[in-house]
């Protein structure tokens, strides 16, 4: 009997042995190099347009993060999406602080655990509480959003329920906005649903870090 106890016990400390040896691993091996999605890790050495995209993103102090090492196997793409992400966030003429509501509600409305988890600290950057953060699944009973704020968010839940906005809600979201910023807010509500999906059908999984894409300026 006690030499059955010793090979158990012996057996449990071999065990934590190996594990705590394959989290080390882990942790010496390249963020881009692990596996953070239901993918495979990205082939090495890296594709240049994507090797290309990590040195910017790094030299614009943002964190190489799970969702563009999985685009990464498609570079062609990931460079698209990436173009796509700092228009949003560095060349639009809507106020960054207006699209990173239209960012959250239409991560709430699609159930995107990862992208609520890299905007939310950028919802702070800009100014918002978290009382605010937290009312947006019911902002329509909430009395923590202005006029503005309600007429956008009231776009973005008809766009990101089936795409059909009623005329009263597209005649408030005009009294606020021009033209080109109903554009910006448009592709970013298409945007962030697909990227939402992208995030949930491939399992991405969400950092634990701290790691965040280029947050920009608010």
């Amino acid at each position: 009997m006690p030499m059955r106890k010793s090979i158990v016990i012996g057996t449990s400390m071999l065990g934590l042995a190996v594990a705590g040896s394959l989290h080390a691993q882990e942790r010496t091996v390249p963020v881009e190099q692990q596996k953070v999605s239901r993918l495979p890790p990205l082939p090495q050495p890296p594709d240049p347009i994507f090797q290309e995209l990590i040195d910017k993103r790094r030299g614009q102090g943002g964190g190489i993060i799970n969702l563009q090492i999985t685009a990464g196997h498609a570079p062609k793409f990931a460079k698209a999406a990436a173009t796509m992400a700092y228009t949003i966030r560095f060349d639009a003429k809507t106020p960054r602080r207006l699209l990173e509501l239209v960012i959250m509600r239409t991560a709430r409305i699609v159930g995107a655990a990862y992208e609520l988890n890299q905007h939310t600290p950028f919802m702070k950057m800009c100014g918002y509480s978290d009382a605010q953060v937290a009312a947006l699944p019911t902002w329509q009973t909430s009395t923590l959003f202005d006029d503005q704020q309600r007429a956008l968010l009231g776009y973005v839940e008809e766009m990101a329920h089936g795409g059909e906005v009623a005329d009263p809600t597209f005649a408030a979201l005009e009294k606020f906005f021009t033209p080109q910023e109903i554009v910006e807010i448009s592709y970013t509500v298409g945007n962030y649903y697909s990227t939402g999906l992208v995030t949930k059908a491939l399992r991405i999984q969400v950092e634990t870090d701290g790691r965040l894409t280029v947050a920009g300026k608010c």
